[in-house]
């Protein structure tokens, strides 16, 4: 019998849960495709983006709600460092509510909105918004969903370009998995300097040994009751602690509460909420003055002997992978694929329906119930 991330297949249908097991599984595959995708992309995309990058005055703007916002705040660093424009990521969640702290309307801009729907109403109004306040802005649209309004609205606008995902990287589960992935490498692919495609296929690899030779420790880790889940990482893995923790958040209905700090940053109050009842995942940068900082905290929670247990996850980790010395942000989408195996098997454990822990509609795949309002009549 065929299985799936230590169950087989019929099992993951039966508990609701197929969906979001096989997308967590075809990442690898996902990533091929995507890197098949860039290539036959490669010349329309540098006509876009012309040599915007390297002016000082321009300006770059990472936008998303929730994981997606999350994806911009794990690449912005490592590409800010790589170019004179200024980028920042900033959630849509934020820009419109406080825009006038972010944009300049005689500044060039150019919004990069990732979304796996593409119908989300925050999305939506901050490409208008935009459109409104910084004349001759452009729009780079990282999106899963080519029938989403987002890429429909900008199809035949010579300012915007769309580049669509992979097909199966529009997650039919609950969470965002081999979208947030997908969208990932995609920016760090399009927006990187002097970056070959050909590193998606060696992390494509990487990914499938590590679904190999992680799924049983990682589902006999998801089978113990927890509590609390703390995600610590460095650097841009500060927000990849983010995404795993709200994975966490999302397929446990908010049964196992969660949390997301740097290894330093935890010391500074947050780690009072460690209990006998807590799990603490390190994930380990690949830079090793970083690696000193965390050996440093994980040696003092094992001395403290309060956590129910402390489990690193990269570099050198207790679960860890044969990964060239890439940056951090390049190697996320590898520690990642634990995390998600994780709040997975824990929303099976509580006898949630992973594709769709919300089954009342309290919180949805796409987000609803957003007024929209206007910017300028306030």
């Amino acid at each position: 019998m065929t299985t799936l991330l230590q169950r087989d297949i019929q099992t993951w249908r039966d508990i609701g849960g197929l969906h979001t097991a096989e997308e967590i599984a075809h990442q690898p595959a996902i990533w091929r495709a995507l890197a098949g995708i860039l290539r036959s992309e490669q010349a329309s995309l540098a006509a876009f983006l012309g040599d915007a990058l390297s002016h000082p005055q321009q300006r770059v703007i990472l936008t998303g709600a929730g994981s997606s916002a999350y994806v911009g705040e794990i690449v912005v660093d490592t590409l800010n460092a790589a170019w004179p424009a200024q980028i920042r990521a900033i959630a849509t969640t934020t820009l419109l509510t406080h825009h006038e702290l972010y944009l300049e309307a005689d500044a060039p801009t150019l919004l990069v909105s990732f979304a796996r729907s593409g119908d989300s109403p925050e999305s939506l109004a901050a490409v208008e918004l935009l459109r409104q306040v910084v004349p001759g802005a452009r729009f780079l649209n990282i999106t899963c969903n080519a029938d989403g309004k987002l890429a429909r609205q900008g199809a035949n606008d010579s300012n915007t370009y769309n580049l669509l995902m992979p097909e199966g990287s529009c997650d039919r589960g609950f969470a965002m998995t081999s979208s947030f992935s997908s969208m990932l490498l995609a920016a760090l692919s399009v927006l990187g300097k002097d970056v070959d495609v050909a590193r998606l296929e060696t992390l494509a690899q990487l990914g499938e040994d590590a679904l190999r030779d992680w799924s049983a420790p990682v589902a006999d880790l998801g089978s113990q009751p927890v509590q609390r889940v703390v995600y610590l990482g460095s650097g841009p893995l500060e927000a990849l602690a983010k995404e795993a923790a709200l994975k966490i958040l999302e397929l446990t209905g908010g049964r196992v509460m969660a949390m997301a700090n740097t290894p330093l940053g935890f010391r500074h109050g947050p780690k009072s909420a460690v209990t006998t009842e807590s799990l603490v995942i390190l994930l380990r940068s690949s830079k090793p003055l970083a690696r000193q900082y965390e050996d440093d905290l994980l040696q003092e929670l094992q001395r403290d002997s309060v956590a129910q247990r402390c489990l690193t996850v990269g570099i050198g980790g207790d679960l860890s992978a044969d990964a060239p010395a890439w940056p951090d942000a390049w190697l996320a989408p590898l520690w990642l694929l634990m995390a998600q195996q994780y709040a997975l098997h824990q929303s099976a454990l509580l006898q949630l329906r992973p594709d769709n822990p919300f089954a009342g509609g309290i919180v949805n795949r796409v987000v609803q119930g957003v007024t929209i309002y206007g910017h300028d009549q306030f």
